[in-house]
């Protein structure tokens, strides 16, 4: 089992960077909330704006540079994943699908019996 270093904010300048992108990303937002009587455009413009500028700073900073390289080694995981075919694909749905279906039969008699032994035997007992 191999153990992993957390990874923090490296520096203090990291750090500025990060909060900064996520301050204009906030005042994005509060612009698109403020100017609610401009037209539509005006508003997506300034909410587009602050979300772009926050991208573009996070991703200057080592933090977003390290989730940028994160984001390239999952994805080329994800390309060395082997998925199912179609047949194989809809073959196990259908032993799923069919195994539910028992079990649910298996479930319903279950709860007839139980139901037959408490109401049809143990009431009786008691009249």
């Amino acid at each position: 089992m191999s153990t992993q270093e957390v990874e923090t904010a490296s520096s203090k300048s990291d750090l500025v960077l990060v909060t900064l992108a996520a301050l204009c990303a906030l005042g994005g937002v509060v612009a698109f909330a403020l100017l609610s009587e401009q037209a539509l455009a005006v508003r997506l413009g300034a909410l587009c704006g602050g979300l772009v500028l926050a991208l573009i700073i996070a991703w200057l900073s080592p933090s977003g540079k390290r989730f940028l390289a994160y984001g390239q080694q999952s994805y080329e995981e994800l390309r060395r994943v082997v998925w199912p075919t179609r047949k194989e694909t809809l073959n196990t749905t259908g032993l799923v699908m069919a195994f539910v279906v028992i079990i649910a039969f298996f479930l319903f008699f279950c709860d007839m019996i139980i139901e037959w032994g408490l109401y049809d035997v143990l009431l009786r007992l008691s009249l």
